[in-house]
């Protein structure tokens, strides 16, 4: 076999790229298969991301992904022809080896809206996917919470528990079966998934019935059970997640990896934290995150026999420590390390010689052009601000755990000992915006700071919510709290409000009116001459340009009382779901975003961030700001870090309770389809999962309709509505080649069955889609949604 002579041809238009390995050869599959894995085989995977902006810094990724039954052979041919992908496109690619069931969160991140592991082979076409195939009978268990995937199971009630979720998929009719114990957020995550499956699987063309409580849903429970069985004996729980806290990250360890003889040498070199002078460029290093993720990184000066021995010693390194064989290996390169693996270490120097930490950047005076700001709302968060700090300041001093007023003239004099809420008031785009600074100083009291917080969530109350909160540590201000004090802050050690008034009374004593108010960048010399000449000094900078590292986002959970973190790696608005409490971190700063229906977890967002910062490998700062940001109330400061951002999404958002409302699961839909199950008994059902029940499931692929047995000539109107009716605006039940007269300028009741009234327009062919609007639908769905109702109100179709 001439594995060189196998390499595929890559698409320089397409990020993804994916091969099967079938008799030792690279196959392509199909883009509309992307996501779909069978566990009898391995994948090589190539992701060349296009980079948003040219401020963030994108790596290269090769994966090789190993199916839980691919064989020994399977895996070497995969692990091979990643090594000749890697020769042939450059030493920039980050490599990774991924397992079935515990891939990496990069891996995940390319699926929307989640994996399939499939049972069988693709077939001697590679088609992965057969469209509008309703000859099959399925179950499939859905797990995961922001990365979701689902494995076909044995088709029993064995397979259930009251945790997860499963998909009794019968072709033209899906059941989704929601664990007693499942939460909003993995309910709605399952349908989206489930409703993608029908998209891909049955071109639209299927009933989707949703088991939320088993009583309310007899129905739906009946056709389970003719598939199923009776259930007997209660549902067991799941098996407990075995998810890595933070802390358990946290414990990285490096070690030298070299060859003597025969035997490999791995030898301990450092704890956390890490720096990067212990990485020299001759050798290969494995960083051990606590078996969580193994790196080896290759020096670039390192023997090319070295380089090619890179997983083998990995995988040995996994065994001699007792690591589960899944452990995720990356292996990386000198000059191309992942921003993931750059912040495992306290500092990050490039070849031209500047640090990447979290500093300050260079002191500079910037001349602050507002509307720049609101405009470019990624120059907002580079440079931190929302606008020029000349908004209204209101602010409060912490005593006797109530907030009490500080007069205007006195704003911007703090005490070391105290505790203060500032808050600050300005427009964007005519809304009035809020921001509300909880500064702490160091040698405040533990009570203090417990009333800083409880006074500002009343403050909150006040507002309805419209607060965006930064808890700031004295010495860390952010550069937009100095700038509303026009640069005029000053911090008194040690001292109270009646201190400070002292201060002022004594100055007043001594000098009388020969007194001089020097402000900073504006001191005349005779100053620097009384303080013995001038010197550095610590200061506070706006920075010049934004931090180096890459912003990374993040999903918090808890898991036995630990912060529990999963990456969005590729992220955008889209990955920001109300049910979600997530962290944004820009290295200067931590963002902690809160849902609408983030529910009790809220209450926890602050523990979180300071917890990720204690926790994190780099030994961050404890004083870095955290800024909690609640749906609908995003400051340019966040929102600037995402490529796009649509300030009216979450005002078109459709909750999962409205969506459950369309889906099939009461009504005479359901007595059709019960009653067809009715002229069998569960014994007809055959043991093979991928043969449908003969009346109900097969029929003819290129039917355009869903019918559901031998009465469809006698059903009403408004059932065949019922049975084709959408389970959300994104799954419809029509292909989209409606003649443009039953749509446009027709009210709700006039259009045909199965018809979206809110997405008329998406029923329109494309060549009619490309005539009326003037542009494809791909395009139109990428706009603004409120350019997109202006321009069907215009055209008739809203």
């Amino acid at each position: 076999m001439d594995i060189k002579k196998d390499l595929p041809a890559i698409d320089s238009h397409r990020d993804l790229h994916i091969w099967i390995i079938e008799n030792l050869k690279m196959m392509p599959v199909p883009e509309r298969a992307y996501g779909n894995f069978f566990e009898k085989y391995c994948y090589v995977l190539l992701h060349v991301p296009r980079s948003p902006k040219p401020t963030q810094e994108v790596s290269n990724n090769l994966h090789y992904w190993i199916g839980k039954e691919a064989s020994a052979e399977a895996q070497g041919a995969a692990e091979a022809f990643l090594q000749l992908l890697e020769e042939a496109l450059g030493d920039q690619m980050v490599q990774h080896r991924e397992a079935q069931g515990h891939e990496s969160d990069c891996f995940h991140s390319y699926f929307h809206p989640g994996v399939i592991y499939r049972k069988g082979g693709p077939g001697s076409d590679c088609k992965h996917v057969e469209t509008n195939m309703y000859n099959i009978q399925r179950l499939l268990h859905i797990i995961g919470r922001k990365h979701v995937s689902a494995a076909e199971v044995e088709l029993s009630w064995n397979s259930f528990n009251k945790n997860d979720i499963f998909l009794l998929d019968l072709g033209k009719v899906m059941i989704q079966w929601n664990g007693p114990e499942t939460s909003m957020s993995e309910k709605s995550r399952g349908l989206a998934l489930t409703c993608s499956l029908r998209e891909r699987e049955r071109g639209g063309r299927a009933q989707i019935g949703v088991v939320n409580d088993e009583a309310e849903a007899s129905d739906l429970m009946w056709i389970m059970e003719a598939v199923l069985g009776c259930r007997v004996g209660s549902l067991r729980a799941a098996m407990p997640s075995k998810s890595i806290s933070q802390l358990q990250k946290a414990n990285v360890r490096l070690y030298n990896v070299y060859s003597r003889g025969k035997d490999l040498v791995v030898q301990e070199l450092a704890t956390r934290p890490l720096t990067q002078d212990l990485l020299q460029e001759t050798d290969c290093y494995i960083l051990d995150q606590c078996g969580f993720k193994i790196y080896l990184w290759r020096g670039r000066r390192s023997s090319l026999q070295e380089k090619k021995a890179a997983f083998s010693r990995a995988v040995g390194f996994i065994k001699a420590k007792g690591y589960p064989t899944y452990t995720s290996v990356e292996v990386v390169n000198d000059g191309a390390e992942p921003v993931a693996f750059k912040q495992l270490f306290q500092t990050w120097r490039k070849d031209l010689g500047r640090i990447q930490s979290g500093g300050t950047g260079k002191l500079i005076q910037v001349n602050l052009d507002v509307e720049k700001l609101h405009s470019q709302p990624e120059l907002a968060a580079q440079l931190r601000m929302v606008d020029d700090g000349s908004g209204k300041v209101e602010m409060w001093c912490i005593q006797n755990l109530t907030r009490k007023p500080v007069d205007p003239k006195h704003h911007g004099q703090l005490s070391s000992g105290s505790c203060y809420l500032v808050l600050y008031t300005y427009q964007k785009l005519g809304r009035v915006q809020y921001i509300l600074y909880l500064w702490q100083g160091h040698q405040a009291m533990a009570d203090e700071s417990k009333a800083l917080i409880c006074n500002a969530e009343e403050l909150d109350l006040m507002y309805q919510g419209a607060l965006v909160q930064v808890h700031v540590t004295m010495g860390s201000e952010p550069p937009h709290f100095l700038a509303i004090f026009q640069g005029q802050l000053v911090v008194f050690q040690g001292s109270n409000g009646d201190q400070r008034e002292m201060a002022r009374m004594v100055v007043t004593v001594i000098s009388g009116n020969d007194k001089e108010t020097v402000l900073e960048g504006q001191e005349p010399p005779r100053f620097w001459e009384v303080l013995g000449g001038r010197a550095p000094y610590p200061s506070k900078r706006l920075p010049g340009e934004a931090s180096s590292f890459q912003p990374r986002l993040f999903e918090c959970s808890s898991q036995m009382g630990c912060l529990v973190l999963t990456e969005v790696v590729f992220f955008g608005q889209e990955d920001l779901d109300k049910y979600d409490i997530m962290l944004l971190d820009t290295w200067q700063e931590v963002f902690l975003w809160l849902g609408e229906d983030a529910g009790e977890w809220k209450k926890e967002a602050v523990a979180w961030g300071r917890e990720y910062l204690k926790t994190h490998p780099a030994g961050r700062s404890l004083a870095t700001p955290i800024t909690l940001v609640k749906q609908g109330h995003e400051p340019l400061t966040f929102s600037g870090w995402f490529f796009t951002w649509d300030p009216y999404k979450w005002m078109n958002n459709q909750p999962y309770e409205e969506v459950m409302e369309g889906s099939l699961g009461s009504g005479s839909a359901i007595s059709e389809i019960t009653a067809e199950v009715n002229n069998f008994q569960p014994s007809q059902w055959p043991d093979n999962r991928r043969t449908g029940h003969s009346a109900l499931l097969a029929q003819d692929s290129s039917q355009k309709e869903l019918e559901l047995g031998p009465r469809r000539n006698t059903r009403t109107a408004s059932t065949k509505a019922r049975a084709s009716s959408c389970v959300s605006d994104t799954c419809s039940a029509v292909s989209g080649n409606l003649p443009r007269e039953r749509l446009m300028h027709q009210d709700a009741a006039d259009l045909p069955h199965g018809v979206d009234p809110t997405r008329k327009e998406f029923y329109l062919s494309d060549s009619d889609f490309q005539d009326i609007f003037g542009k494809s639908k791909e395009e139109f769905y990428s706009m603004a949604k409120w350019k997109q109702q202006q321009e069907k109100k215009k055209l008739g179709f809203f």
